[in-house]
């Protein structure tokens, strides 16, 4: 359906304000989408973009026609889903997006067992601790820790993850045992904080006898990959706060320590994130409820007490 595959191509140029960045999304060539959106603007009699050296801008044409183009892939999408549904054929490539942790530990090792189940659906994962737009990448499913700002999406708790700061008994030998997150700022302990380009000013957020406080904590290092602050937390190179099934094993077997008991951290919640127009695509439910009891019984076996 080549005007179908114009629309797409449409959609996503819109999105991500580049024809190159719609063009490696769609894995095609920035000649074919701009031909694509030339048969567009050709069929259509109007132009949809104007283009500037830096980046591509909707004209008031192409704004309308974004808000249309949406309504009928959507349709599209609920007809199909319909279909491979009523066939029980579930196929197409689903792309699902994770931060690194919960790629790696709860969804990387099972791709191989939904795509036995479902051998005709390929899936696509990306994994970031970077904050994702799922509009922007272009994601079926996403995986979150936290609660998202895009009020545009569906979410799906799977857990409240419970989390803990920690650090390394040879560090604690070195600086000290800190009892609460007063004692991390006022002896100007070494945390290692998750930062990426964009973020914001980090505090952490701990459970005091007064209620909820944020602490204005600070230290030598920074990543914006999670298991990169604990290896560094396991050299004994500072404190680190992270949700219990990444470090469940250090702490069993006394390479990390628990830190700061008097003022805990909240715990995180894990969840699937899915545009709301994707919410009746049969491979995407079928994912999610897969992932979702997978990771309820992961995280079960990795927080119960030792």
């Amino acid at each position: 359906m080549p005007y179908v595959a114009n629309l797409k191509m449409f959609v996503r140029v819109y999105e991500l304000g580049s024809m190159s960045a719609a063009a490696r999304d769609q894995r095609t060539s920035p000649a074919v989408a701009s031909g694509r959106i030339s048969e567009l603007e050709k069929h259509l009699g109007v132009r949809l973009f104007n283009r500037t050296t830096r980046r591509l801008q909707p004209t008031e044409n192409g704004r309308l026609f974004y808000d249309g183009a949406l309504k009928i892939l959507s349709a599209i999408d609920e007809a199909e889903a319909a279909v491979a549904e009523a066939a029980q054929n579930p196929r197409g490539t689903l792309f699902v997006g994770a931060p690194l942790g919960v790629g790696r530990r709860f969804v990387a090792p099972q791709v191989p067992a939904f795509k036995a189940l479902y051998p005709q659906i390929d899936l696509r994962l990306r994994l970031s601790d970077r904050l994702i737009d799922v509009t922007a990448e272009g994601l079926d499913v996403a995986l979150h820790l936290g609660r998202p700002e895009d009020s545009g999406l569906k979410m799906r708790v799977i857990a409240e993850c419970p989390r803990v700061i920690c650090a390394a008994p040879t560090y604690i030998e070195r600086r000290g045992l800190p009892a609460d997150g007063a004692a991390l700022v006022r002896d100007g302990h070494d945390c290692l904080n998750l930062r990426f380009p964009g973020a914001k000013e980090f505090q952490w957020s701990l459970n005091t006898p007064e209620g909820l406080q944020k602490f204005n904590i600070s230290g030598p290092f920074e990543s914006d990959d999670g298991d990169v602050l604990t290896a560094w937390a396991l050299e004994g190179h500072g404190i680190v706060l992270k949700p219990v099934f990444e470090v469940a094993e250090h702490l069993r077997a006394g390479r990390l320590v628990p830190v700061a008991g008097d003022t805990p951290p909240l715990p995180v919640t894990l969840s699937l994130l899915t545009p709301h127009r994707r919410l009746r695509d049969p491979k995407i439910r079928l994912f999610s409820d897969f992932i979702a009891q997978h990771c309820r019984a992961e995280l079960a076996a990795l927080t119960e007490p030792a």
